[in-house]
């Protein structure tokens, strides 16, 4: 919903600068070059969307990863660690087949935002397995 808004301010921003420009600039812009500053931004609006629908949410089945646009569903059988480590840009959850995915939606750049969610996801891992795991 935030990014929404951010997205609609940031549009309205660029449409605000555009005609404050004035008619006898904009009328030195050719029509190549205005459909290539329209498709740049139709490029960084799908970006920006892109990364507003990370999330990692969980229910009684398990987690969903979504990163940019690719969705992701595990079950909690196939969830071994949820990791942040020093330094790291987002979070990393390691699976039993012994491959690891990103969670984008955990960016290591949160700070404590971050490290409760790390809590939190490795809090539903342990009750939610019957393997015992190390903290």
């Amino acid at each position: 919903m935030m990014g929404g808004v951010l997205g609609a301010m940031l549009l309205a921003m660029v449409t605000t600068v555009w005609f404050a420009l004035g008619a006898e600039i904009r009328g030195k812009f050719t029509v190549f070059q205005e459909g290539t500053l329209v498709f740049l931004g139709l490029i960084a609006l799908g970006v920006w969307f892109a990364l507003m629908r990370c999330r990692v949410s969980a229910d009684e089945h398990g987690i969903v990863v979504v990163n940019g646009y690719r969705r992701r569903e595990y079950a909690w059988s196939q969830l071994v660690a949820v990791n942040l480590r020093r330094g790291a840009p987002w979070a990393g959850i390691d699976l039993s087949d012994g491959t690891s995915i990103s969670a984008l939606a955990i960016q290591g750049s949160d700070g404590d935002r971050a490290k409760q969610a790390v809590v939190n996801l490795r809090r539903l891992i342990a009750e939610n397995t019957k393997i015992e795991r190390p903290e």
